[in-house]
């Protein structure tokens, strides 16, 4: 007999439903599009940066939802957040350097300024 969706063996993680992980994994997505328009010798420098500090905001949040207290998760929200402003960093010098233009940002500057303020909400909620 096939199992219902529901059932234990499907479930998803706790981190999988919520809306952070969910935006966080559409920022991987728009960031990993977005680097293919990078030179080929940033291949080992900001695109790697870029790629590597998009994944953590969902692996921190991943990690985090794990931790057996609140506080505990809370500082791992706290290291998303810090990814996200790292990726706006990264974002920006790679405008300054001409790698890709402003109007090109568009679409994951809304996902990161909209991720950044639901982490700061996330965090709040779980230090009170």
């Amino acid at each position: 007999m096939p199992e219902k969706e529901n059932s234990p063996r499907f479930r998803n993680y706790r981190f999988e439903d919520l809306d952070v992980w969910k935006t966080g994994m559409q920022i991987i997505s728009e960031m990993y599009t977005l680097v293919r328009k990078f030179p080929r010798e940033e291949q080992f420098a900001l695109v790697d940066q870029l790629k590597r500090a998009s994944t953590s905001i969902v692996l921190n949040i991943a990690e985090g939802s794990g931790q057996s207290t609140s506080k505990g998760f809370a500082l791992y929200i706290n290291r998303s957040k810090s990814s996200v402003l790292e990726c706006v960093a990264c974002l920006k010098v790679a405008v300054q350097q001409k790698f890709v233009e402003e109007f090109d940002l568009a679409k994951v500057n809304a996902l990161l300024k909209e991720e950044y303020f639901k982490l700061v909400a996330l965090e709040k909620s779980l230090r009170r």
